[in-house]
This record gives structure tokens, C-alpha cells and sequence, in this order.
């Protein structure tokens, strides 16, 4: 049997999203790897980092903010993690992209403010999560989704069913993301 990859597996690298690698020492006593350097030049300057743990079957997401990076990071399980390019100005505007990481394949996805998300989790996972504004700072004003499954974000989530928040059952389809973002920033 062959050891899961950490990889994308379907749609397109959206612009200023990378996989970064990340390589485990191991020895009899275990294992240490570097989960962020700075050197990456990635987007983010993290303030804040939160470790997750979810259960079998919670999708967490669609969200999107629009001042912060984000930087995620499975550490045990398994996660599916959907993106779609809602930048005005990127050239990826409107693409998707999905990923599959794995706690036994340490692989870190950060991404730029303005790109909607979500990860899915199949199986009980543990995350590591850090954003270039601490949660406390962003609140509501900068807490947008819509809802995973609406077929306009073309993300080929592998199941049909999730486990969801109050809040995110209740997300708008996607062109009703739109519409409140554009009423948002007219006001």
C-alpha cells in the first residue's frame, strides 16, 4: 500500500495559492518538522495560529475575508480543501481548485485574502490554522460565505452530505455572496 499524497487534485493553482512541502526528521524518537518559515515568501504574516480538531463528515467553510491571509496545515486525518478565485483583479479570477492533504504527507496551503474556502473532513482530523488578522480584530464585518454545495462553485466536493455550523447551513448561494458583497462595498 502506498502512503497518501498531499497534492491538488483537481481544478487549477489559483494565483498566490502554494503547497509548501514540509519535510519530517524522524528518528526512534519520533519525528520534528518546520511547519512555516519565512523564507517561503508566501502571503502571510501570521498574527494569530488555532489548532482545529473535527470530527468524521464537518465541512467547515464556504468563508471568505477580504483582509486576510490564511495558512492551514493537517496534521493527523485527512481534508479536502476547496478554493475559488473571487478576486476583481487576479488572474485567476473565478477558478477553482481543490486539494486533498494528509496528516501522513505534512503539506502547508496558504492562500490570499479574497478567495472563498472550505475544508472537508472525511474522517476525525487535527489542523493547524493561522490568519494575518487575529479573529478578535475581524469579526463580522469581514466574515463572509456562501454554501458549499451550490453547483455555481464547481468545487467536485467528494461527498454529498456534511456536517455543518448554524451559520454556514444557512450561507447564501454564491451570486448571493456576490450581491451582498457588492451591496457592502456600495454602502
Amino acid at each position: 500500500m502506498t502512503n497518501p499524497l498531499s497534492r491538488l487534485i483537481a481544478g487549477r493553482p489559483l494565483e498566490g495559492a502554494e503547497l509548501h512541502r514540509i519535510a519530517a526528521q524522524k528518528d526512534r524518537r519520533g519525528s520534528f518538522a518546520e511547519i512555516f518559515q519565512e523564507h517561503w515568501g508566501s502571503c502571510i504574516a501570521p498574527v494569530q495560529w488555532s489548532f482545529v480538531r473535527s470530527e468524521p463528515e464537518v465541512l467547515r467553510g464556504m468563508h471568505l475575508h477580504l483582509r486576510h491571509d490564511e495558512y492551514f496545515c493537517c496534521l493527523e486525518g485527512k481534508v479536502f480543501l476547496g478554493l475559488r478565485d473571487l478576486r476583481g483583479t487576479s488572474p485567476t479570477r473565478d477558478q477553482w481548485s481543490l486539494y486533498e492533504l494528509h496528516g501522513e504527507d505534512p503539506a502547508a496551503l496558504t492562500f490570499p485574502r479574497g478567495i472563498l474556502h472550505g475544508w472537508y473532513f472525511p474522517e476525525r482530523s487535527l489542523h493547524i490554522q493561522a490568519v494575518s488578522e487575529a479573529y478578535c480584530d475581524y469579526g463580522g464585518d469581514d466574515n463572509w460565505g456562501c454554501h458549499w454545495a451550490d453547483p455555481e462553485l464547481q468545487i467536485p466536493w467528494p461527498q454529498t452530505h456534511a456536517i455543518l455550523s448554524d451559520s454556514a447551513a444557512n450561507f447564501p448561494t454564491l451570486q448571493g455572496l456576490r450581491a451582498c458583497l457588492s451591496d457592502a462595498t456600495d454602502a
